[in-house]
């Protein structure tokens, strides 16, 4: 949110207070607080008639320290909070003549004594070994009376006493260097690196194609090794070197700021920290990195259409691992109460049985919204399962969507248990899996059972939602079996994988921005993230398809899914047919790799599709690159984004020191390009610029017609120009993620020696 009106000029409405002075600085053993004025005190008499804003430091973990800014301590803002995990550290204090110092491990933050004008040495700032990573100056903390009216102390005309009137906000403005960028902020659209970009944390349905997003999480990373999670789950609004250019500003409204800064060596340790404050993803179950195949949406299907889409992808040898039915398994009007139409399913256990029998997995829509015109609603009306009219007047209702539509309220227990027992009822007819679509038209003038803001709850309602269908699933299929294809999130969302990228279009420039909203995610702490291959909207050109199957199978979460077309290769052209299997096969084949970085993502929080900053930090070339990224730390995958078949990428150097031990080499045809620059080269459907990192290893399984296999036997372990003097290792985990086997490869001359730890079956090494 704008303040200002220009660089010097506060906004009439704004009435800013900002903190002036250092007046108090106090040692507790485990925080350090700092009393404020918003205007200096030189002597008792300007300790009149003036307000404060404290500042509160503390521990939240290993490389992260939280800071509380408030001005009326006994305000009550009704905000549901984030469940983090906190670590507090043991804090060291150190003095000087001109600061006080809190150190937390490797970080520090340093507050300036006294007054705080517009010198170097005002506000406080953040330091690591020494080093400054950002600071608060002079006019970075404040507190705003937005739109204040005139105070008077003389009761109105119709004899209310009156003072002043406003709205407040908090905020805080962190400081950038001249060549930072700043990443996250949730799946956005617009440019990847978000400087100079107002972003506001408010989930809504909006497709791909503007500032709004579904997935908004009040966390951002620079490219200096630090993030700043807002720990507000109410409306937060950025300013990334916006509203000023050398500062990230962000607000919220009320009395209280809370925010963690969040440091580490690399931007894979920031993401660690973060991820261990606010919950590490799930590692989803191995069968879902297969291909799924949906219904589509508005698409006309029964179960002889079903049957005829398992069956022409088994004619044509594409291994299928999860069928999906979308809006329709449900009557029109009656979504979503989780009634099968009987008028095309008349045995849906039977039909989902079938499936089953054909080793595949099952996944259904839902949502938390519920049309009038059935038993559900009514059973849910009668026992005040919905959220209710702000006004008193009942059940908020809206003709949006479906008619007369009420929203389920999760903060009612009798709700939450409600709803997850029908989920409970679709797991025993069969279903593995739910697609969990919207939870982001929540409206805000309404009553929730826990009486909190519902201003506050619109974004939080995603993490409710899908908590409780992750959790029922989890609960019915065993821990490592429940997996989600979810729309809408927030901060901790990613807990409950996966998440896919909404109603995108069949365009090129489509595809790009959905490739960009995905890498944003990721640089946000999540693991896993799917989009819709081909577009959601309007049909694409064969070509397209084609192009989309590409970069759709090397995403961590594969799936075919439209609007109002079906999405089966056959009905493009049959050339769609074999790119798609040509496609699925290799992914398969390359599941001991990619399984064993979706550990890692489980494990440690960093993502297994990674942007090129995350995994090349050191090399600048990478900051602003966004239309390509890494699939775990050895496979550069750019995608093709023209009809002409062109691919244009950048190779990195793969040595901080700007070398490269030996070259990239293309996994499908085997040419090898050097590191630290640009190539654009042509590629046919069967092909594109998928490159492997010198000194990698990458197990390619024997299996390609599915995602589930003993990983440890037949393998085939490829070592791609490993230097001389230099050694290599690769893990392979078991289908639980257990770590079984190790091999490490170490190149003398032409003489390379391999040693495996851990048993394993006709496992081979080829030198690439």
């Amino acid at each position: 949110m704008k303040f200002t009106e220009g660089y010097w000029l506060r906004s009439e409405k704004a009435n800013a207070l900002y903190a002036s002075q250092a007046f108090s600085i106090e040692q507790e053993a485990d925080k350090l607080r700092v009393v404020c004025p918003v205007r200096p005190v030189h002597d008792r008499g300007g300790a009149l008639d003036v307000g404060t804003l404290t500042l509160e430091f503390s521990s939240a973990g290993p490389d992260a320290i939280a800071v509380r800014m408030y001005h009326f301590a006994a305000y009550q803002s009704k905000e549901p909070r984030f469940a983090l995990n906190l670590n507090p550290q043991k804090l060291e204090f150190s003095e000087d003549e001109n600061s006080v110092v809190m150190t937390n491990g490797n970080l520090s933050v340093r507050v300036w004594k006294g007054i705080w004008g517009d010198s170097g040495n005002a506000g406080y700032q953040f330091e690591r070994n020494g080093v400054v990573l950002s600071g608060c100056h002079f006019r970075n903390a404040g507190y705003f009376q937005w739109g204040r009216t005139p105070s008077t102390m003389l009761p109105d005309t119709d004899g209310h006493y009156l003072h002043s009137d406003y709205k407040p906000y908090m905020n805080t403005e962190l400081s950038l260097a001249p060549d930072e960028c700043v990443y996250g902020m949730g799946e956005r659209w617009t440019s990847f690196v978000k400087n100079g970009q107002t972003v506001d944390m408010w989930n809504e349905d909006g497709g791909t194609a503007s500032q709004v997003a579904y997935k908004n999480i009040p966390f951002y990373i620079t490219n200096k090794n630090y993030g700043v999670f807002v720990d507000h789950s109410s409306l937060v609004s950025f300013e990334a070197a916006s509203e000023k250019v050398e500062f990230v500003s962000f607000s919220v409204p009320g009395e209280e700021l809370r925010y963690v800064f969040i440091a580490g060596d690399t931007p894979k340790a920031v993401l660690a920290n973060y991820t261990d404050l606010t919950g590490k993803p799930a590692l989803p179950p191995v069968w879902s990195f297969g291909l799924w195949l949906s219904t589509s949406f508005t698409t006309n299907y029964d179960e002889a259409t079903t049957s005829s889409f398992i069956q022409g992808m088994a004619d044509r040898n594409i291994p299928l691992s999860v069928f999906h039915f979308d809006c329709y398994w449900m009557k029109e009007f009656h979504w979503c109460d989780f009634a099968w139409d009987k008028r095309i399913f008349p045995d849906i256990k039977s039909t989902i049985k079938k499936m089953h029998e054909r080793g595949l997995k099952v996944c259904c829509w839902l949502n938390p919204y519920v049309a009038q015109d059935n038993d559900f609603f009514r059973e849910g009306a009668e026992k005040g399962y919905f959220l209710m009219r702000a006004d008193g007047h009942g059940i908020k209702q809206v003709d949006n969507w479906q008619p007369g539509l009420a929203v389920i309220d999760f903060t009612n227990p009798l709700a939450y248990k409600w709803y997850a027992d029908k989920l409970r009822e679709l797991h025993a007819l069969g279903i593995d899996a739910f697609k969990s679509d919207f939870g982001e038209r929540i409206p805000v003038d309404v009553v929730y059972h826990n009486g909190l803001d519902p201003m506050a709850m619109h974004n939080y309602y995603a993490y409710l939602y899908n908590k409780v269908v992750f959790d029922t699933l989890e609960e019915c299929a065993g821990e490592g079996n429940a997996v989600l294809f979810a729309r809408s999130a927030t901060a901790g969302c990613q807990q409950f994988p996966v998440h896919w990228g909404g109603d995108n279009s069949a365009s090129y420039p489509s595809m790009a921005e959905t490739l960009r909203g995905g890498l944003s995610f990721m640089m946000s702490g999540f693991g896993f993230w799917s989009n819709d291959i081909g577009g959601f909207e309007a049909t694409s050109t064969p070509d397209l398809y084609k192009r989309w199957v590409q970069f759709g199978l090397f995403c961590t979460h594969s799936r075919l899914h439209g609007s109002k077309s079906y999405r089966v290769p056959w009905n493009f052209d049959e050339e769609s047919s074999v790119v798609l299997k040509k496609f699925v096969n290799l992914k398969c084949r390359l599941m001991p790799y990619i399984w064993a970085g979706a550990v890692e993502a489980h494990k440690t929080g960093i993502p297994l599709m990674r942007p090129m900053q995350i995994e090349f930090a050191g090399d600048r070339s990478c900051d602003y690159l966004d239309r390509q990224y890494m699939l775990g730390s050895s496979i550069l995958v750019a995608p093709i984004f023209n009809d002409r078949g062109e691919g244009e990428f950048f190779l990195p150097y793969t040595n901080c020191d700007g070398t490269t031990d030996g070259a990239w080499v293309n996994m499908i045809d085997g040419e090898r390009l050097p590191g630290g620059r640009w190539h654009t080269k042509t590629y046919d459907y069967l092909n594109m610029p998928v490159f492997v990192r010198p000194a990698s290893i990458i197990p390619f399984g024997k299996q390609d017609d599915r995602p589930d296999y003993d990983y440890t036997d037949g393998t085939e372990f490829r070592v791609y120009d490993l230097a001389e003097g230099k050694t290599a290792q690769c893990t392979v985990h078991d289908l639980k993620g257990n770590a079984v086997l190790t091999l490490k490869v170490s190149r003398k001359g032409d003489t390379y020696e391999q040693v495996f730890e851990g048993a394993h079956k006709n496992c081979t090494v080829r030198i690439m």
